[in-house]
């Protein structure tokens, strides 16, 4: 029939209205149109510092545009957490799924902590190696320190180290970024900070050492709860061997 049209149209509606069509089989504006609907999701949905990329995972702070939560290619087999105390929780706890138990009762549970603190001083160092390549734009740390601990102050990152660092090493090496946090940085409602890294640097990353070199306040030890990374994750990695690209002090 005339004025027929034989290819397909797609229409995209948000809240009830028309806001994209395209006619015609294009592929690459339909991808385009599938990132651009998901990274707006994300965005919508992270209201009052909370997010969320599905029923069971919690984010702390919002995500940035364009940008979704790759926690989930942390490799915790590989885990390593220096100078924790041995009553507190494990370096897997700052990976799991669901809200700090603190953000429940405020102080969290007698039974079980969730969170770590540091043990003879107020440093901690986390090493994280990756299931596979990242690019990551942000990171969410959460602490909900009470009295006798501090939230960090002074965190140092190092990318795509074979292996943890030693506390002395860390001094010696030139950080990929360090980041001084101050109080106006922590979310009241969930006590996340949400640091935006130097994107440039933080592309094809294997594994990330979190060095948390000073807390801030009069107490002797800091306090973790949870970590989140944001960002893109790429290629899978062989894993079993963890393999160190470049000199990691870029």
């Amino acid at each position: 029939m005339a004025g027929e049209k034989s290819f397909p149209t797609f229409k995209i509606f948000k809240n009830a209205q028309i806001v994209e069509t395209i006619e015609g089989a294009d592929k690459a504006k339909l991808s385009n149109a599938v990132k651009k609907i998901a990274a707006e999701a994300d965005g919508d949905g992270a209201e009052g510092g909370y997010g969320k990329t599905s029923a069971t995972s919690w984010l702390g702070a919002a995500l940035a545009k364009g940008y979704r939560d790759v926690t989930d290619q942390v490799d915790v087999r590989g885990l390593d957490l220096m100078n924790s105390d041995s009553s507190g929780g494990s370096a897997r706890d700052l990976f799991a799924n669901g809200a700090p138990s603190a953000l429940g009762s405020g102080k969290g549970s007698a039974d079980k902590k969730d969170w770590v603190e540091s043990d003879t001083d107020e440093q901690m160092m986390l090493f994280m190696p990756f299931q596979s390549t990242l690019k990551v734009h942000s990171l969410h740390v959460t602490s909900l320190a009470q009295e006798e601990t501090m939230r960090p102050k002074t965190i140092r990152l190092y990318k795509n180290r074979a292996h943890t660092l030693g506390f002395d090493e860390a001094d010696d090496i030139e950080a990929t970024q360090t980041v001084e946090l101050s109080p106006e940085d922590w979310d009241d409602k969930t006590g996340t900070a949400r640091i935006e890294l130097r994107f440039v640097k933080f592309q094809n990353i294997t594994s990330l050492v979190l060095f948390v070199a000073d807390g801030d306040g009069d107490a002797e030890k800091t306090r973790l709860d949870r970590i989140r990374l944001i960002g893109e994750s790429g290629e899978k990695r062989e894993m079993g061997k963890l393999e160190k690209i470049g000199d990691g002090t870029e």
